[in-house]
């Protein structure tokens, strides 16, 4: 296995130990509101979108300078890479909750795991693909997307809207 796809894989399980981590880390900071920010203070689906997200920019931090650089369209590609991720778990979800009319833990755990897939998938191949000649400004662009999204997920974890993605579901009995 070259280093390249060495990387992908090490990501998919960085990212589904972190993300799964990442699933307590407030409550065992003592609730602490600089935390909040990167780790599901709810049951919400907003909020475990933090669990992919988070883990895979950080690992792509690391790819960057591993490999990244050398690759005009890393930034762009890692930026498709999470929103699709974060798009196959949003849809995943509210498929399979719209169909059975409630979630399931392993059902859960395993759209976590799909999302995940999905973003390394795509990550990986696209960047095998040569992108030299790929336009700096949707690099910069990328990045501007991953900023944006960090600050969304500061902003809504303090201050929700009263809809959908960012309510945590109702307990059924």
């Amino acid at each position: 296995m070259n280093s390249f796809k060495a990387a992908h894989w090490a990501g998919f399980f960085f990212t589904l130990i972190a993300g799964t981590l990442l699933h307590f880390v407030w409550e065992w900071s003592g609730y602490q509101n600089w935390v909040a920010v990167f780790s599901a203070v709810n049951e919400s689906t907003w909020e475990h979108l933090k669990l992919l997200f988070f883990p895979f920019i950080l690992f792509s931090i690391g790819e960057y300078f591993w490999y990244g650089r050398s690759k005009s369209c890393f930034f762009s590609t890692k930026a498709l890479a999470v929103l699709l991720g974060m798009f196959l778990i949003v849809s995943s979800f509210y498929t399979y909750t719209g169909i059975l009319g409630t979630n399931f833990f392993a059902l859960d755990i395993g759209v976590f795991v799909l999302g995940t897939a999905g973003a390394y998938r795509y990550s990986y191949r696209r960047m095998r693909r040569d992108c030299a000649a790929y336009p700096q400004c949707c690099e910069v662009l990328a990045i501007l997307l991953i900023l944006t999204l960090i600050s969304a997920f500061a902003f809504f974890t303090f201050h929700p809207p009263k809809f959908g993605i960012f309510l945590a579901p109702e307990p059924t009995h």
